[in-house]
């Protein structure tokens, strides 16, 4: 078990937290969530002892080992791959190592023996003789095979270093293991084993992550830090966010009876708990959302932005075609002979580890880029929203936010526009804020509050959650889910994918694959796991 106790900790005039108190306990995994900026990164620190709060402690169960995932990739360099992994369990690594420098001695003195013999018995209590096999298994759950394992962690790539580390944070059955991001740089096969992994994790896990997908499938709690304060939930982040948005729905309507809302809070508990029950997830989250009570939900002071995309006008028959399509830059063929059609309805996720041919078919349909050879045509009832992965061409010119928005409308009244930024969370002055001061995700909402004020009936998003926390993926993420219009798109966010598309593209090495599926049910297709294996010649897992 691990404790904070009044916690605080500020920089400057910024207070991140303020006399936090929270206790994590063995058999749970909390999620840590937050806006951009709330401080989940650095309470990992806090609780790892890395940074020293200004106020309170850290307290662990004696004899309790933490494991924390680390984030400095070239950390390792001049060590194999397995040692990398075996010195996750600092203590075990340690005997193993001064165990086998006293058997290297030319002169073995007694007292070698003696303390050989020592080092043997801690070796075999700390599990040493399993260690490799152990720490195999998880080298390949993660998917990393034997050939690598004997490899300098230097001459590996970084995607494949930090799958690695996530194995050595996970090595030796740690009590307390914190994870920040683990699922960034993996591919949909090992996200998949670490979420399984986890699920039957019967110690402390503590997650920061943007993952939903992931959050929903492992955790237990959700620890929501707001205002310089952490407030503890039952439940994983779906169960968090819809019961939090249904009681502050309820606060609103003061003509409901009390019987009316906790009849309607009632059957929402027991819808979710048998949802829960047939998911992947240990059956304690069942148990621990059926003994909620009424009282224990209670709404979050988390503010959601505004994302509603209203088309002006309808779509007709003919959406977008391509012909023989084909884009070769700096000597690379990105885009070789596509032929496409995109019908009226349609919502298009584009996957694949070709991340490069998505922005560049992206950029050639939305205007700003010329195929080499083959053409495009989009239907006469159509209009393009597009939001591009780089947006800073959009913000060179020195605007405020307001200014900036009012670019795009016409006959723009200063008034609707600060009220339309008041949704989009840029409330009072921040509406006047400089638009090259902006942080990545303030230029996201930007750009969506042009699209939306654009009243396109065809949007182009590429990658559009890349910059988002958590609120803000999922208002765009429902309002893409309700948007009456056609969607292109692609997104590393596994629950935003599945939940919008109902159109599958995948770009291989040996052409497209293109199926009017759910993307769950695309990458549990046996047939379509044939079809893939065929076309990257070898077992490949989807990337997104």
């Amino acid at each position: 078990m691990i404790t904070a106790s009044d916690i605080s900790l500020s920089y400057g005039t910024q207070v991140l937290f303020k006399n936090v108190n929270i206790k994590f306990t063995p058999g749970n995994c909390y999620g840590i969530i937050g806006a951009n900026g709330a401080g989940k990164s650095t309470f990992l620190k806090i609780l790892s002892g890395e940074i020293e709060p200004d106020t309170g402690e850290i307290i662990i169960t004696p004899g309790q080992r933490m494991a924390v995932l680390r984030q400095d990739h070239f950390a390792f360099n001049s060590f194999t791959v397995l040692d990398t992994v075996i010195m996750g369990y600092k203590k075990l690594y340690d005997t193993m190592k001064e165990r086998d420098a006293i058997y290297q001695k030319e002169d073995f003195t007694e007292a070698d023996g003696i303390r050989a013999a020592e080092l043997e018995s801690e070796f075999a209590e700390l599990g040493g003789w399993e260690a490799e096999a152990d720490a195999g298994v998880l080298l390949d759950g993660l998917g990393i095979p034997v050939s690598m394992h004997d490899k300098m962690m230097g001459d590996i790539e970084d995607n494949i270093k930090v799958r690695v580390l996530i194995a050595q944070a996970l090595f030796g059955n740690p009590d307390i293991l914190l994870l920040d991001e683990p699922t960034n740089h993996l591919d949909l096969e090992s996200i998949h084993w670490l979420e399984d992994f986890l699920s039957e994790f019967n110690n402390t896990v503590i997650v920061v992550s943007h993952d939903r997908h992931f959050l929903n499938t492992v955790c237990t709690h959700i620890a929501d830090i707001d205002f310089g304060r952490i407030q503890l939930y039952v439940g994983n982040y779906d169960f968090w966010y819809m019961s939090s948005q249904l009681v502050a729905k309820q606060m609103k309507d003061e003509k409901k009876r009390r019987e009316e809302k906790i009849a309607e809070l009632k059957e929402f508990i027991q819808r979710f708990s048998s949802n829960v029950a047939k998911a992947r997830q240990a059956t304690s989250r069942k148990k621990l959302i059926d003994k909620l009570t009424i009282d224990d939900i209670q709404p979050s002071s988390r503010r959601f932005p505004y994302v509603a995309f209203k088309p002006n006008r309808e779509c007709g028959k003919n959406i977008l075609e391509i012909k023989d399509m084909s884009k070769t830059i700096d000597g690379q063929v990105v885009l070789d002979h596509l032929n496409l059609v995109v019908n009226n309805g349609d919502k298009i996720a584009f996957v694949g580890p070709n991340h490069y041919a998505k922005t560049v078919l992206f950029e050639i349909i939305a205007g700003r880029m010329e195929p080499d050879s083959g053409e495009y045509l989009w239907g006469v009832t159509t209009s393009q929203g597009y939001f591009p992965k780089n947006n800073d061409y959009l913000f060179e010119e020195d605007l405020n936010i307001t200014e900036w928005l009012s670019q795009f409308v016409e006959d723009a009244d200063e008034t609707y526009i600060r009220s339309f930024l008041g949704r989009m969370l840029f409330s009072g002055d921040e509406a006047l804020k400089s638009c090259k001061v902006l942080s990545g995700g303030e230029k996201v909402r930007c750009v969506l509050s042009k699209l939306m004020l654009e009243g396109s009936n065809c949007l182009i998003f590429d990658e559009p959650t890349s910059h988002l926390d958590l609120e803000a993926i999922q208002s765009l993420n429902n309002g893409l889910i309700d948007f009456k219009g056609v969607v292109l798109f692609n997104s590393h966010d596994h629950q935003f994918v599945d939940s919008i598309a109902n159109r599958i593209l995948e770009f291989t090495p040996s052409g497209v694959i293109d199926r009017y599926m759910k993307f769950d049910d695309y990458i549990s297709d046996p047939a379509i796991k044939a079809l893939r294996m065929e076309k990257y010649g070898s077992k490949n897992s989807v990337a997104l």
